[in-house]
């Protein structure tokens, strides 16, 4: 029975619905947090809807700073420079708003500021995350802008390693927010290469997650009904950025995403994150394009699992039927088919195509794709995914 042996968990307290971007002050009461560091990136800082949010703390006389040295791939300078407002500023909690970017950096900030050890410490590798002080981690609440990382309602967060060219997974318990307000109306203003790409990440969890091996029920449902809603209103939210409804479909299935692969990931991501430290890649984008070729590598083991997914979805076919599914929508949306089409004079001699292909074996994603990942396979994926070979 050691195959139906496993470990879940959920979510945290989520106000989810238009408008309740209202109710920050109530939860930072309800988080503990009297003086916030506002953690955002330098785009969304320009935004109006950063500027109703900052507006709602003035109106209640809530002192914060303003954080926004954030890159699209956070880095290691980032949460240092991050740590030190927080400690100068003497802040006693963090409001992580944004995408997937600012949601990770603005977890780590929190984390980080009372710890002692190096942040590679707490990689997420056996128990380490017991290296780390949990008292002196500071409350978050997160308010994602986006609809695709899910971070809000992650125990983890994203740190690339610029030595190395690596991204670094940082978990702890405590990273995941006390309270999330996800509030659809703040995305409204979001383009419709972010509203894409962020919702491919999306997608890429909820199928990653629901391929992936393992025995958890709840994972596979929530990750099934987390595609549903993205074939259904992705499209929606893409043309008409100002769909509410769509708006917020999309936002339930990222929060559906990061709530499901819990049970696991695999080289949908494994690939998409060399990628994205070594060309700075729109992480989401970034999957959507390697989508196809990793479903195809892994149709040996997931073929009867992903004609189950093509019936829920109404898409006939069975497996083919997805496959061809997943290519419309990547069409329709106008997410690159290659890497040449997604990085502009795109530069990948034999000798970096190997290094890639060795670090997408090496990512903490692989170990759950559900065929084993050798460097021979990543690199045949690679050069499928810079061909268009399927």
């Amino acid at each position: 029975m050691t195959t139906l042996t496993s470990k879940w968990n959920y979510p945290t307290t989520v106000r989810f619905g238009p408008g309740r971007i209202a109710e920050l002050p109530d939860v930072l009461v309800a988080a503990g947090i009297r003086k916030p560091l506002f953690v955002t990136d330098p785009g969304l800082a320009k935004l109006p809807s950063t500027a109703s949010a900052l507006k709602v703390l003035d109106d209640a006389k809530i002192p914060y700073a303003v954080f926004t040295d954030v890159k699209p791939n956070p880095v290691e300078a980032n949460l240092t420079a991050g740590v030190a407002v927080f400690k100068k500023g003497k802040h006693d909690g963090v409001i992580a708003f944004g995408g997937g970017s600012a949601l990770d950096l603005g977890k780590l900030i929190a984390f980080q500021a009372g710890q002692t050890r190096p942040v590679w410490d707490f990689e997420d590798i056996g128990d380490w995350w017991t290296r780390a002080n949990s008292d002196a981690i500071a409350p978050i609440v997160a308010v994602p802008t986006t609809a695709g990382t899910g971070s809000e309602v992650g125990r983890a967060g994203v740190l690339t390693n610029e030595a190395t060219h690596t991204k670094k997974i940082i978990f702890h318990p405590k990273l995941l927010p006390a309270i999330v307000i996800a509030d659809p109306e703040l995305t409204v203003g979001m383009p419709a290469f972010i509203t894409v790409g962020t919702g491919m990440d999306a997608f890429a969890h909820c199928l990653e997650a629901y391929c992936a091996p393992g025995f958890h029920p709840m994972a596979d449902g929530i990750a099934l009904e987390g595609m549903r809603l993205v074939f259904e209103n992705l499209p929606k939210a893409a043309k008409d950025g100002k769909d509410i409804t769509a708006r917020a479909n999309m936002m339930a299935a990222a929060a559906a995403g990061a709530t499901a692969f819990q049970k696991g990931l695999g080289a949908i991501h494994s690939l998409s994150h060399p990628i994205g430290a070594f060309y700075d890649t729109h992480h989401g984008m970034t999957n959507g394009v390697f989508m196809p070729y990793v479903l195809t590598f892994n149709r040996p083991a997931i073929e009867e699992r992903l004609s189950r997914a093509a019936a829920y979805l109404g898409i006939k076919g069975g497996f083919d039927g997805f496959s061809k599914a997943v290519l419309k929508l990547r069409k329709d949306l106008k997410v690159p088919h290659t890497l040449p089409e997604l990085i502009k004079d795109l530069k990948m001699d034999s000798k970096r195509k190997d290094e890639i292909a060795a670090m997408a074996v090496e990512d903490p994603s692989t170990g759950s794709n559900p065929v084993k990942l050798t460097k021979k396979a990543a690199r045949t994926l690679l050069d499928n995914a810079i061909a268009g070979k399927l």
